[in-house]
């Protein structure tokens, strides 16, 4: 387990929570990008593929806590489109 792998997942799960917020708040679209969520989705489903089979430790979570925080945004994405299209 890597202090640097932890230190950059929380990070990067810090910033999620106002991402969806702002998705919540504004109903909007602008400014997100759907291939961006998707390929940041995958890569957190490599990451834990990655720790399942090479290096199986509790990092894990923190890539499935931050894979769910980017596909509420996503889903938050598809509703957001279908209000106000």
């Amino acid at each position: 387990m890597s202090i640097f792998e932890i230190g950059m997942l929380v990070c990067f799960g810090a910033a999620w929570p106002a991402n969806i917020m702002k998705s919540i708040k504004s109903k909007s679209i602008q400014g997100k990008s759907i291939i961006f969520l998707y390929v940041i989705s995958l890569g957190y489903v490599f990451g834990i593929i990655n720790k399942i089979i090479y290096n199986p430790n509790i990092v894990v979570y923190l890539y499935a806590l931050n894979l769910t925080m980017v596909l509420i945004d996503l889903g938050l994405y598809y509703r957001n489109k279908k209000l106000y299209s």
